[in-house]
């Protein structure tokens, strides 16, 4: 069965965005289930100290993790232009050079990532009794970049065409694959955290496969060898899209890390507590990432077709539910949260009491802020998807001074809640940023047709 692909430049924008976001939001949960099923059982079988070290690289590799996803969306911005614009031949050139850098990247990335490892562990002052597992942990998986970069490209791919459902089936396949071989390389192998990371990558390489599979039943998707040749127009074109996206990403991952080692400080019990939450955060954004998602392709594929009034109305359309969706959200996490985070930690009754109560403080504070989380990405998506990156990208810059300038002045007046409070402040740093740059960037194209 082939994929189903979305017009988006017809039909009610409400329900298109919305529609679209939904397979999303479910695969998202699927991916997130990653994250949280390593997490439950290194912190369960391994302990605090092993949860620890998984956290300790959160940051690290995220920043590696949002480069490889910041080059691919912007290669998807211009894929959904070509796609609403009709274009199907210069639709396959830009997806064979995307290909062609992708491989590129990927290994720049791997090689840096081996490189920068265990400097940049020591620098965030690892504590040194989970300093093996965590440089173990993190050499694992970036050894797994290429395996990233393939999924997401064709992920992003398949959502430049409108089809939200073929990533969450993947979703659901990976998912289901990483929770298996969690449950075996840990628990039965015996592996540790080693077989954690090596469960999430070999799950990561199936659902890229299946996407793969997927991509090749969509008949004006055949690529010849010639659409993979990288002609320097369009590497630079694409390369102008990918690049500040990926910047953006490791500005903000930077800021992380900053944290990060601010939080390391504070010694183990605190790292297993601020490590539980943090798994949460992508649960937290699930739906606010989906909806970014959904309006990279959206605005994309109007602009593609000239439509710049209808850009506004799916505009105003995301915004409403997204913060209808943020409340909910927020609701359910303030109620239930303490349950929850009690599910990721295991130890002393004293070490799970006190790594609960940092877990609940973080969540409540990011939940009561989590519609400012919410308006970022849809504006911060719109304009992206406008073709402008650059704007998004300053907004990151915003990021990283409101978290680094938080976390190193605001624990001399509140204390560890500090910490929490420097990464609500980033939100609404690149929310002052965000949402003028919009409103420049949708008359800038109101006035020539096209940026």
């Amino acid at each position: 069965m082939a994929p189903k692909i979305k017009n988006m430049t017809e039909g009610n924008p409400l329900s298109l965005i919305v529609s679209f976001s939904l397979p999303l939001m479910v695969g998202n949960v699927f991916q997130q289930l990653y994250t949280v099923v390593d997490t439950m059982v290194v912190g369960k079988v391994l302990g605090v100290d092993a949860l620890a070290a998984l956290g300790a690289t959160d940051w690290l590799y995220w920043m590696m993790l949002g480069m490889v996803q910041g080059v691919t969306q912007g290669f998807g911005i211009l894929m959904a232009s070509e796609f609403g614009a009709k274009q199907y031949e210069s639709l396959r050139r830009v997806v064979g050079s995307s290909a062609s850098l992708s491989v590129i990247c990927a290994l720049v990335f791997l090689i840096l990532g081996q490189l920068a490892a265990r400097p940049v562990l020591e620098l965030l002052n690892t504590p040194s009794e989970i300093m093996g597992w965590s440089l173990a942990y993190l050499r694992i998986m970036v050894l797994g970049i290429p395996i990233v970069m393939a999924y997401n490209l064709l992920a992003c791919i398949l959502r430049s065409l409108g089809d939200g459902q073929t990533p969450l089936n993947a979703m659901i396949v990976a998912a289901l694959t990483n929770i298996v071989l969690d449950l075996l390389f840990v628990l039965v192998f015996r592996w540790g955290i080693i077989g954690a990371a090596a469960a999430t990558l070999i799950a990561q390489l199936v659902s890229g496969i299946f996407c793969l599979l997927r991509i090749w039943k969509i008949e004006f998707m055949h690529l010849k060898r010639e659409h993979f040749a990288l002609k320097p127009t369009m590497a630079g074109r694409l390369m102008s899209l990918g690049s500040p996206m990926a910047l953006q990403n490791a500005i903000i991952a930077i800021g992380g890390m900053i944290i990060q080692a601010a939080v390391n400080g504070y010694g183990v019990t605190f790292i297993g507590g601020f490590t539980a939450t943090n798994k949460l955060y992508g649960v937290l954004e699930i739906a606010a990432t989906s909806y970014g998602y959904a309006m990279i392709t959206y605005v994309g594929q109007n602009l593609g077709a000239g439509m710049i009034e209808r850009i506004r109305k799916g505009m105003r359309c995301a915004i409403a539910v997204a913060i209808v969706t943020s409340v909910v959200i927020a609701v359910v996490m303030l109620i239930f949260g303490n349950p929850i985070v009690r599910t990721f930690l295991s130890g002393t009754p004293q070490e799970v009491e006190q790594a609960t109560q940092v877990a609940y403080t973080y969540l409540a504070i990011m939940s009561i802020c989590l519609p400012v989380l919410y308006i970022l990405h849809v504006t911060r998506s719109a304009v992206q998807g406008m073709g402008n990156t650059v704007l998004p990208m300053v907004s990151g810059i915003a990021e990283f001074i409101m978290r680094t300038g938080g976390v190193l002045l605001l624990p001399a007046l509140f204390g560890e809640n500090g910490i929490f409070i420097a990464e609500v402040s980033a939100w609404a740093g690149a929310d002052l940023i965000l949402i003028p740059s919009y409103f420049i960037t949708i008359a800038k194209i109101s006035k020539a047709g096209r940026p």
